[in-house]
């Protein structure tokens, strides 16, 4: 696995928390764009990374980045670190016990009337678009023993549909939330072993799982391993459709690969699922002295037909070019839709550059950034009002490495290319982290 220095570029973190007001801005900032802009990642609490690679980025406190763009101004931006039990045990000792014991480094979700900080695994936090924090949720009993950071909220429903992946028994569950974010079902799911399960995907009438071929090895830990997660080529690789609201799990066998991340999902007709996500062709494979691991290879766009009449599943790639961290507009979630946005990768050890894919048509759009130079995924924001999938503004976090800052970058969803519609200028960094959202005014 490459290793490289934490402390400089995109990935050093901050030792401080600060709050900026009227920032800067190139061009014009669409008025429509009415909101909170939040960014979630790791960020060690002293400031600084102990290790060299990405093993010792995943897990650090969490820290949520929030930028406030009202009436065609970029009003402020502040920073904080998740108020949790292990923040507490360094700034504030004695609020530690009463604290939330996890690590909402992950994501950021707003729903049934909460704002959520979601960790891989663990239980929310609650917060605001402030970046005030208010300990456990209150209104989602259901989560509280943990879940994936990336569930997925049904945009017709209203429902929020997730996991919660485990190392210990039960090593699967599977549940939905209601819209007023209380339990509608909990389900045990049979699977061979604990395997890493990051993401999962929605139509209007399944839920799919990925239950592929990384696993967990806890041998590794004896060998000096921080994570005892690798690459098993005796695993099958495989899909569950479960029905939204429970049932029997139909397992669908696929070619070996590691998913972290899907783009969409959909019923094409009664008897067919289309399943696109960003696909690896192995991931985290022991290198062949057993010292480490070897170089990931690039994730491509890839999708899956599901035909559940003949119990069958094609695959095939839908590009070559290396991505991430793909999102859509959310308004499309588990429904046939058209575009998808995404983190292009040069290389496996670069974020550089925003893709937009025209699935009708296999037309794509670029936005380049400049070598050396890193972003953020890219985050849709439906225009108010809007009836076209793509009528909106694409938002990405841009690191400048010549003046080690960050930029918001503002861009036309329908004409990437066009290049920004306006740039906030920030005068620090904000670290390269996971995801985030756009929280609009009447959810802020």
């Amino acid at each position: 696995m490459s290793t490289f220095d934490l402390n400089t570029g995109a990935t050093a973190a901050l030792a401080h928390e600060t709050d900026l007001t009227d920032l800067p801005v190139d061009g014009e900032l669409p008025p429509g764009l009415d909101g909170v802009l939040v960014r979630n990642g790791p960020n060690p609490l002293g400031g600084r990374f102990e290790g060299n690679d990405v093993l010792s980025w995943w897990p650090q406190p969490a820290m949520l980045h929030a930028i406030e763009l009202r009436d065609g101004r970029a009003i402020g931006y502040r920073n904080r670190w998740a108020r949790t039990r292990t923040w507490a045990r360094v700034h504030a000792p004695e609020q530690a016990d009463a604290l939330p014991d996890t690590n909402p480094n992950v994501n950021v979700l707003r729903h049934a009337g909460e704002t959520l900080a979601l960790a891989e695994g663990g239980a929310p936090l609650v917060m605001t678009a402030g970046l005030d924090f208010g300990g456990a949720s209150q209104r989602h009993p259901g989560l509280a023993a943990g879940m994936t950071a990336h569930p997925k909220a049904d945009p017709e429903t209203g429902e929020l549909i997730s996991f919660r992946a485990h190392w210990e028994r039960p090593w699967l569950r599977y549940g939905v939330t209601g819209a007023d974010g209380q339990p509608r079902v909990d389900q045990l799911i049979e699977v061979p072993g604990p395997s890493m399960m990051h993401d999962i995907a929605i139509t209007a009438r399944y839920s799919i799982l990925l239950d592929l071929n990384v696993a967990y090895d806890f041998s590794m830990l004896q060998r000096g391993y921080r994570m005892p997660l690798r690459w098993h080529d005796e695993r099958q690789s495989r899909l569950g459709v479960i029905p939204r609201h429970g049932g029997p799990v139909r397992w669908f066998e696929v070619a070996p690969c590691f998913i972290q991340h899907v783009v969409n999902a959909y019923d094409a007709d009664d008897t067919t699922v289309v399943l696109d996500v960003v696909r690896y062709p192995e991931y985290l494979r022991l290198s062949g002295s057993g010292a480490g691991f070897e170089d990931n290879p690039l994730g491509v766009l890839w999708r899956y037909e599901i035909d559940l009449a003949r119990g069958k599943v094609s695959e095939r790639g839908l590009d070559e070019a290396g991505i991430e961290l793909p999102r859509i507009n959310e308004g499309r979630t588990g429904r046939p839709y058209r575009y998808a946005y995404a983190v292009q990768q040069p290389t496996n050890q670069e974020m550089r550059g925003v893709v937009r894919y025209d699935l009708a048509t296999g037309a794509t759009q670029q936005y380049r950034v400049a070598p050396g130079d890193q972003n953020s995924e890219p985050v849709f924001v439906p225009r108010p009002g809007a009836r076209d999938e793509d009528d909106g503004w694409v938002l990405v976090c841009v690191y400048r490495q010549a003046s080690d800052t960050s930029d918001v970058v503002v861009l036309d969803g329908r004409d990437l290319q066009a290049g920004p519609l306006a740039t906030v200028r920030l005068p620090g960094r904000i670290p390269a982290g996971f995801h985030g959202a756009w929280l609009p005014r009447e959810a802020a």
